[in-house]
């Protein structure tokens, strides 16, 4: 049974060479056959983003050159000029499906830093919410070390953190992940199925297989390991395979499955409670206490009495009892002094006190973790 045959939200990475067939310029075909069957998902009531890589290797083409270069003003011009074709051909090939894309651009450090990590999930759910799929990259062209240390499969797994996906598939040119190099070893055994982190992955997986991508096999074990920390599983499979993924969503198994060892909810748990660091506190009403505790709402301004610390916006803050016992804690989507202005106040007064209205929620309940 396939890790997708459940999975609600999910995000699609797939490689440079895929995407542009080994580097002789974006292979239209392949992203019209993938955007059918992410338009058929969709039709089905699944959320879904796709990764894609591609940027340089189309700007190399169009640009014509035919070794990928090294300097990184070059790499970031060709980044530049190969995002303006990869959009576009998502964008037609979608559309032909009755379907909208964006393009986000991303880097590691957007999803580093908590407002912007927020802003980036708000936006990412916003467009899932409209049927518009995002079709993300790293933002080459303006962020150095992006270029020079980053991959797509990371960012990936970052992405399916940061909406809290169900499943990450990796589609790339090998069928999934092997015990050696089947390319050099011909007993290498094939894995379908295994558990993400699992270091044994880690010694067995090879290195760069391709002249046009950045990342080997251990780049999406990695990722696989990244993504299990917020309870997604992974999927490595063959991209070309024939409608590899409506048949992974209809259940049958494709490619390697790394399954997460921790229970989504568990593992959200987890990283809340003890891998951030609190900056602030607020103090709630019984009622708010029944909102959250009994019936597994949101926090909302008017149920706060009280707002201790110089907090941000993103920050990690502890929700109290009205006795000071710690009830919960999550991250804030105003700053301490908003927090200050807007408690004890209705949605509706928002705008009027801070001058705009962003969310109506303190705490959104999917940022938020009981203790």
């Amino acid at each position: 049974m396939s890790l997708l045959s459940s999975a609600r939200r999910i995000v699609v990475k797939v490689g440079s060479s895929l995407v542009t067939n080994e580097g002789r310029g974006i292979d239209a075909e392949a992203i019209a056959n993938w955007s059918r069957q992410l338009a058929a998902l969709a039709s089905e009531g699944r959320e879904l983003i796709m990764v894609s890589s591609g940027a340089i290797a189309e700007g190399m083409k169009r640009l014509g050159w035919t070794t990928r270069p090294k300097e990184l003003h070059e790499l970031q011009a060709a980044a530049a000029v190969g995002q303006m074709g990869l959009a576009q051909m998502y964008e037609s090939q979608l559309s032909a499906h009755g379907m909208h894309s964006a393009q986000v651009l991303l880097t590691h450090a957007d999803l580093a830093d908590r407002e912007r990590y927020l802003n980036a999930r708000s936006t990412l759910l916003t467009l899932m919410a409209h049927r518009v799929l995002p079709v993300i990259n790293e933002n080459d062209t303006v962020v150095n070390d992006e270029i020079k240390f980053g991959d797509n499969d990371t960012l990936g797994a970052l992405v399916a953190n940061l909406v809290e996906a169900d499943a990450l598939v990796i589609l790339t040119d090998q069928r999934g992940l092997y015990s050696a190099d089947p390319r050099k070893d011909p007993t290498a055994r094939f894995i379908d199925n295994a558990e993400a982190g699992d270091p044994e992955l880690e010694r067995m997986a090879g290195g760069a297989g391709s002249s046009i991508g950045r990342g080997g096999m251990i780049t999406k074990i990695l990722a696989a390991k990244r993504a299990a920390g917020s309870g997604a599983g992974t999927v490595i499979a063959w991209g070309r395979e024939p409608d590899v993924l409506l048949r992974l969503g209809a259940g049958e198994a494709i490619g390697t499955a790394l399954h997460a060892a921790t229970p989504k909810l568990a593992a959200r748990k987890q990283w809340m409670v003890d891998h951030l660091q609190m900056r602030g506190a607020v103090r709630i009403d019984a009622g708010a206490v029944t909102k959250l505790r009994g019936e597994g709402k949101s926090l909302l301004p008017i149920g706060v009495t009280e707002v201790q610390g110089d907090f941000h916006r993103g920050d990690v803050i502890a929700v109290l009892a009205p006795d000071g016992s710690e009830l919960a804690r999550g991250l804030a989507n105003y700053s301490g002094t908003e927090s200050r202005l807007i408690a004890r106040k209705p949605s509706s007064e928002f705008e009027g006190v801070l001058g705009y209205a962003a969310e109506p929620e303190l705490i959104h309940r999917d940022n938020l973790v009981l203790r």
